[in-house]
């Protein structure tokens, strides 16, 4: 079954909206693990809009399943988080300061050398790594040769086109996982996944082994309960 790992980044948006400690973002991550999910996602950003630093070392100290950072190795202090925290995956984004949200995968042609340097960094300190890409064929080949363990494809463009025919919106997905499979990558996704597009995808995708979902999971959450919503979420991916 394909993992589930939440991403718990609007919890902290709404706690630092109005100060103080509501909601409690180090408890929102005990009670998604106790409702069925299999490992935390965060995504600090050098402005601490949401994720605040201090946050990830708390983080650390309580997560039971699987601990993902996401973020720019481009900022020195990302990498000297990381390398503190030691997670057990590091998901290397190409944000740029302050961007509203990851919009784009890596060039992993053009970056190779420098993203070669940074997959060993994280490697050498016994991180498993993951790079974000768009699913186009020669990205997560050239990602292949940089070392890195997984990638994570960028799933806003099948989002955006589901509705509009969901095979197409899906192909370009499904031939980047079988190029990652064949390359000897383990795959991630996310960006947009929710309740209405989840199980086509994990249905579909090969090889598929951890999404990373967030706003729409938070959101939903808003009507159905944190709880009931991870189970929903969890249900779209167990007859993948």
């Amino acid at each position: 079954m394909v993992r589930l790992s939440v991403n718990i980044n609007k919890i902290a948006t709404l706690r630092n909206s109005r100060g103080g400690n509501k909601p409690d973002l180090i408890q929102v991550a005990k009670d998604c693990e106790k409702f069925g999910a299999q490992g935390i996602t965060v995504h600090p950003r050098p402005d601490e809009r949401h994720i605040r630093y201090s946050d990830v070392y708390e983080l650390k100290e309580i997560v039971t399943t699987e601990f993902n950072i996401e973020g720019n190795c481009e900022e020195q202090k990302f990498i000297d988080l990381v390398l503190a925290v030691k997670p057990h995956q590091v998901t290397l984004v190409p944000d740029a300061n302050g961007q509203l949200t990851s919009n784009h995968g890596w060039n992993t042609i053009e970056n190779k050398r420098y993203l070669t340097d940074m997959v060993k960094c994280f490697k050498d300190a016994g991180i498993r790594v993951s790079l974000f890409v768009d699913p186009l064929l020669d990205m997560v080949e050239a990602a292949a040769e940089t070392g890195t363990d997984r990638v994570e494809l960028y799933t806003e463009s099948y989002a955006a086109h589901y509705h509009q025919g969901i095979e197409l919106a899906a192909a370009p997905f499904i031939q980047a996982a079988e190029m990652a499979h064949k390359a000897g990558l383990g795959l991630n996704a996310g960006h947009d996944l929710d309740l209405q597009n989840l199980k086509y995808f994990a249905q579909n995708v090969p090889n598929l082994d951890e999404v990373s979902i967030g706003h729409a999971l938070i959101s939903d959450a808003l009507y159905y309960g944190l709880e009931n919503t991870i189970q929903m979420y969890k249900q779209q991916l167990a007859s993948s």
